[in-house]
């Protein structure tokens, strides 16, 4: 990788670091689109990486809030989840896995628009963390699904129990993929470099979590993400 597309790489993480921080989910919902633009070798392995770490940020800064029943259940059904994750990566060629890349973060900004205001119980959380499992582990895109469940809950339970199911949930895909032999050295070396940006958006979103809204941060993050998706899927299907 040279060091202008490990730069742009680090500018997209650290902005995905600082909305993650400041509204508990974001980071892969903007950054993977974006990232598979720059280079597919980004997807999954980089960024599960880069998850893990803010999540595991996030949960010492509010451990505290964490819902762990919630986060058993939708762990319940991330393991199984994460099976079909990994086939999914080792099933599709660049054409069909920028397809589903884009079409699950499409998918995810409309689940993130919807009315619909579903309940954190067990049935809804193992099914979330089902489909998070899946689309988590093949694409890096699983948050949204789980944090749909808890969008009316107070904000720090919402970035804890985030946080802890991102933690288990990405570090779970991570091992799996590695079993499947789909985890490479240059991948774990990216993922690494790409820490830094992160804790840099990370540690900005400390001091601004007070000062911004929220909701105001959450609509143009979403126009992104779901530019960036179907630019995606637009090139997918001319390639």
């Amino acid at each position: 990788m040279s060091w202008g597309l490990l730069l742009t790489a680090g500018v997209v993480v650290a902005a995905g670091g600082l909305l993650q921080g400041l509204i508990g989910f974001g980071l892969a919902l903007v950054a993977v689109p974006l990232l598979a633009l720059l280079d597919p070798a980004l997807l999954p392995v980089p960024v599960l990486m880069i998850a893990a770490t803010h999540a595991s940020m996030a949960l010492a800064r509010e451990f505290s809030h964490v819902d762990w029943r919630g986060v058993g259940w939708a762990m319940l059904g991330r393991l199984p989840g994460t099976v079909v994750g990994i086939w999914i990566v080792d099933a599709l060629d660049p054409k069909g896995f920028g397809l589903v890349v884009g079409g699950s973060v499409l998918a995810c900004v409309l689940l993130s628009i919807t009315t619909w205001r579903p309940e954190p119980r067990p049935k809804s959380l193992v099914t979330a963390g089902f489909a998070s499992g899946s689309f988590g582990t093949a694409t890096a895109v699983g948050g949204p699904m789980v944090a749909l469940l808890y969008q009316n809950q107070a904000g720090p339970q919402v970035r804890a129990t985030l946080a802890a199911f991102f933690v288990l949930g990405s570090g779970a895909s991570v091992l799996g993929l590695l079993a499947a032999g789909q985890v490479s050295a240059h991948q774990l070396w990216t993922g690494l470099a790409l820490v830094p940006f992160l804790v840099a958006g990370f540690l900005l979103s400390g001091p601004l979590r007070k000062r911004f809204d929220a909701k105001g941060i959450r609509t143009p993050m979403l126009v992104v993400a779901g530019t960036s998706a179907v630019v995606l899927i637009v090139r997918s299907l001319l390639s």
